[in-house]
């Protein structure tokens, strides 16, 4: 239906029932088929004609309609609700022994069939049942205690691949669905990602997350979670003439709900078994998490002569996976420093199984992490692993600390080489600052010093610095100024020509510039641009090393941060021994010419930013006309872009831009605007 079609449609009640009717089947097709049919603005103007109706006729508002997903709010307590036939658990196998008992159960209880069994992916989630009276959904229960749970109708209405009415013409008079309501794993990382940004607790895994997403009291909130319900029984299957597991998997499919893809029928103790090493090899690739499979017996028939024992069905069972998520003692935290100079918390565990394999160790992330959960040395702390991901520390058990817990602090120096810790304002990470000199950093910072833009020594990759690290004959930028033809021979396919050609090189990158030897220092957040200006601005190493915070800060391009960057390397008196090193071994340059800004630049203290390829010059060329012409080169598109200046194969900066508002320019009114000023092309 199309809105030019509204007109043609006389009577509400009509046009309003085929609203609903075409929004159910559009979000059939968005939410469970993951197969969308109509654009969102299609969709938001049948919405949207819909509201309009409904405000003009309230009387026709049901609470199948579309527009009722979210409405209302919870009382102060989830009403409790007795469920009309027992939501019962199932009895769990935990190895191949226990699948093989339950199967020989199976086969002498039913000693004249051969049994079909329906495998289905174990859900970790929350069990929740959905009452249907003729085809709407009239009430939602937890699972609760198996007896009774709570009422949690206008939370579950809000997640939208529950379908509101049944997708049947001939609809049940009443029947009772049950699945499992699951918080799928992007949208986990979404929540918690917004749960730090606002300092709020984060949960711990995607279980806790869901089942706290249900007994919200504002619904609203609940349909913010992204929440997804699976299918997968019913309360009383008598009524509706169904024959197999399997087949009422397919009912539910046809009645608007979404099923497990992943379900399968098997046979024989190797079918099951062969169904759970499957699944779990899939395991990590779902977009939910699973904590094991479901056996089914598929003949509904058969599960009734079985029947139930006092807890468990006697013909279901629950193979688990290894654990993915355990309990255990935090010893110690230490922490460990990356090659980038972050300062990581590692916890020390007493050993634990987790996921299948032996546990000692985990990330804690960072020093806000630990202190947003809480976590102290001597906690029983909450650890998850998930297939090959790095173990992680994801909470505490809070009613077993002990009185003796330690609050931990990260440390102000680095624990390797002792140099000052900074963390940036509004960061979490806490980085080392002794860059150059940190052997935790050696091979980052050297790889970076040689590089083209830095000293552009050719020849000098991470292959030959590695093997030059682990023979000890390169710890700091200067030891490359002192390496010899012998000592080079001796690395791995380094030959005569090799060896003399690296050694010119090195040579060679003696005579450099002030910006790219402030380049290649490896200052946090100093980069290209920021080295050019720092080197017209002050015009002598000397001057900048010097400088202070404020001073820093009167810099083109020299913020809050930067600056902290800079006065806190250059203070570490191991980093002014490896400069005083490197300019005795020979490093040199040109003094800085001093450039101001043309009167006539149409460029002076505007903010440009390039992108696609200019035929006329490189980027780095064109980076450097443009701060002799008194612009901030920035790397990014924001309000605070002045021009973007948009060569061949522009991609999402220049659509960026236009969404902005923000002005384009081609290659020729670059040049154009560049012409008057008579710059010569030669780089700083």
């Amino acid at each position: 239906m199309t809105p030019d079609l509204f007109a043609a449609l006389s009577v509400p009640v009509d046009e309003i029932e085929k609203l609903r009717n075409e929004i159910h089947r559009l979000d059939h097709a968005y939410y469970v088929l993951d197969a969308p049919v109509a654009s969102d603005t299609h969709y938001d103007a049948l919405m949207s004609r819909l509201r309009a109706l409904e405000a003009d006729h309230p009387e026709q508002i049901t609470t199948d309609s579309p527009t009722q997903r979210v409405s209302g709010k919870a009382e102060n307590a989830f009403t409790p609700i007795v469920h009309a036939q027992a939501m019962r658990s199932l009895d769990n196998a935990f190895s191949d022994d226990d699948v093989s008992a339950f199967w020989q159960r199976i086969v002498g209880l039913l000693p004249q069939a051969q049994p079909l069994f329906c495998a289905e992916p174990k859900l970790d989630g929350l069990a929740i049942s959905l009452t249907y009276i003729k085809g709407i959904l009239t009430q939602a229960a937890t699972r609760g205690d198996g007896v009774s749970g709570e009422d949690v109708t206008n939370n579950v209405r809000t997640i939208r691949n529950i379908p509101l009415k049944l997708n049947s013409h001939n609809p049940p008079e009443r029947i009772e669905i049950r699945g499992e309501v699951v918080m799928p794993r992007s949208a986990f990382e979404a929540l918690n990602h917004r749960q730090r940004e606002l300092g709020s607790k984060t949960f711990a895994n995607p279980r806790n997350a869901a089942a706290g997403s249900l007994r919200q009291l504002d619904a609203s909130i609940t349909a913010n979670r992204h929440l997804q319900f699976f299918a997968y029984a019913v309360g009383d299957l008598s009524e509706e003439g169904l024959k197999s597991q399997w087949q009422l998997l397919q009912t539910l499919r046809v009645w608007g709900f979404a099923v497990a893809v992943e379900g399968a029928l098997v046979t024989g103790i190797e079918g099951l078994l062969d169904y759970w090493k499957k699944l779990g090899e899939q395991r990590e690739q779902l977009a939910y998490d699973i904590d094991g499979v479901v056996y089914k017996l598929d003949n509904i028939e058969q599960q009734q002569q079985l029947g139930f024992t006092a807890k468990y069905p006697r013909w279901a069972i629950a193979h688990k996976f290894p654990a993915q998520e355990v309990w255990t003692k935090l010893l110690a935290i230490d922490i460990q420093v990356g090659r980038t100079g972050a300062l990581t918390p590692v916890a020390r565990l007493e050993p634990v199984a987790v996921g299948g394999v032996i546990v000692s160790n985990a990330t804690l992330h960072n020093g806000d992490e630990i202190a947003r959960k809480d976590i102290r040395i001597g906690d029983t702390v909450v650890v998850r692993r998930a297939g090959d991901v790095i173990p992680e520390v994801v909470g505490i058990v809070e009613q077993l600390r002990p009185d003796n817990a330690l609050v931990f602090n990260m440390p102000d120096t680095c624990p390797v080489c002792d140099s000052v810790v900074i963390q940036e304002p509004d960061k979490s990470v806490h980085r080392c600052s002794g860059g150059l000199y940190c052997p935790a950093q050696k091979q980052r910072a050297l790889e970076h010093f040689v590089s083209r833009k830095a000293m552009d020594i050719s020849g000098l990759g991470g292959k030959v610095l590695e093997q030059l690290l682990q023979a000890n004959l390169v710890n700091h930028p200067d030891d490359l100024y002192r390496l010899t033809y012998q000592q080079l021979l001796s690395c791995e396919r380094m030959a005569d020509k090799s060896a003399t050609n690296l050694l010119n090189a090195i040579k060679k990158s003696k005579s450099t510039t002030l910006p790219r030897f402030i380049f290649a220092l490896g200052i946090p957040e100093v980069g290209e641009v920021t080295a050019q200006s720092l080197a017209r601005h002050f015009l002598t190493l000397d001057a900048l090393m010097q400088a202070s915070e404020e001073q820093l800060q009167a810099v083109n391009d020299v913020g809050v941060v930067v600056a902290m960057h800079v006065k806190r390397f250059f203070e570490q008196a191991h980093n002014q021994t490896v400069i005083a090193g490197l300019r005795a071994e020979g490093i040199h340059w040109a003094e800085v010419e001093v450039i101001k800004t043309p009167e006539n630049s149409l460029f002076s203290g505007k903010t440009i930013v390039l992108t696609g390829t200019l035929s006329s010059m490189s980027r780095d060329d064109a980076k450097h006309l443009l701060t002799q012409a008194g612009a901030k080169v920035s790397g990014s598109v924001s309000a605070k872009t002045d021009v973007v200046i948009a060569g061949e194969a522009a991609g999402s900066k220049e659509d960026k831009a236009r969404a902005l508002g923000v002005s384009i320019w081609n290659e020729a009114e670059f040049l154009a605007a560049l012409a008057p000023l008579n710059f010569a092309n030669d780089k700083a």
